[in-house]
């Protein structure tokens, strides 16, 4: 078992996450013709504009704390998953512009002064959005709402973002040894007031969003291509299943985000508890 904190750590998480790179450009990608159908369920989906603000102000946010890392390792792998937010950027801007999506640019906030927190509260943000966004790319993807090839782009996106949360939960346990905080207890610690900083972040962001998107959301019709069968306990297996199945493509000597998996997981079996419970007898 490697050492968290160790140079053969750093090693490890540095350069699997740049071997993994892969090389594309967003408006040469194989963008699919849409039917009228597939092309109004796209732009009914009323977070675009978040979205593409949240990887614009994430690009921004890795640039300038890659610019105070100093080890010249570690600088260059936050330096590639700054470009790759940034392209990420980019490929939302095309898909937006290709499909005459309702998404304009806004402003973006200043980057705080504070760019290590800021950084850290990026990471685990991307730790919670991409546990949840795996279950919703699995429902939405069963249920056939855009065709299987404008999957096939989004599923880059989706194995960018593992590779990111990778990535950073590995920097994150590094940077805590370093900085004489690396008992586990303390980085658990430490973990748990940054996931709940991003969860009332995500829940900011989701009041924004219905906010701006007032009056343009689901139809029912568009709707029940995702809640047909829809329960909260179909969403939080499909969010550990998924979770646990784009994980096993990491070396088994990095660590993982634990944390929403293993809530996931006790949540289920609460959930498994109660409905294996006593039924009422018939009178």
């Amino acid at each position: 078992m490697i050492e968290i904190g160790s140079a053969a750590h750093k090693e490890l998480f540095c350069r699997q996450f740049k071997d993994s790179y892969q090389d594309y450009v967003p408006d040469r990608l194989p963008w699919p013709a849409l039917d009228d159908a597939a092309l109004q369920r796209l732009r009914a989906v009323p977070f675009w504009q978040e979205v593409l603000h949240t990887e614009r102000r994430a690009g921004a946010i890795v640039a300038a704390f890659t610019e105070t890392v100093t080890d010249p390792l570690l600088k260059d792998a936050i330096a590639l998953q700054g470009f790759e937010e940034a392209r990420h950027a980019d490929l939302l801007r095309v898909m937006i512009r290709r499909y005459g999506i309702d998404a304009t640019e806004q402003p973006l906030e200043p980057i705080p002064a504070d760019v290590e927190t800021a950084f850290k509260d990026f990471g685990f943000g991307e730790c919670v959005d991409s546990f949840l966004g795996f279950g919703v790319f699995k429902i939405a993807r069963q249920s056939g709402f855009l065709p299987e090839s404008m999957f096939q782009i989004f599923d880059t996106l989706m194995f960018e973002e593992t590779r990111h949360i990778v990535f950073f939960i590995n920097w994150m346990a590094y940077r805590e040894v370093a900085a004489g905080r690396g008992a586990r207890w303390r980085r658990g610690a430490t973990a748990l007031r940054f996931y709940i900083r991003a969860l009332k972040r995500l829940v900011g962001t989701a009041r924004r969003g219905a906010a701006v998107n007032d009056g343009r959301n689901f139809s029912a019709t568009q709707a029940s291509m995702f809640l047909d069968g829809f329960t909260f306990r179909r969403f939080l297996e499909d969010c550990y299943v998924e979770n646990a199945r784009r994980m096993r493509d990491f070396d088994a000597g990095l660590m993982r985000p634990s944390f929403l998996p293993a809530l996931a997981s006790m949540a289920l079996a609460s959930l498994r508890l109660w409905s294996a419970g006593p039924r009422p007898q018939p009178r």
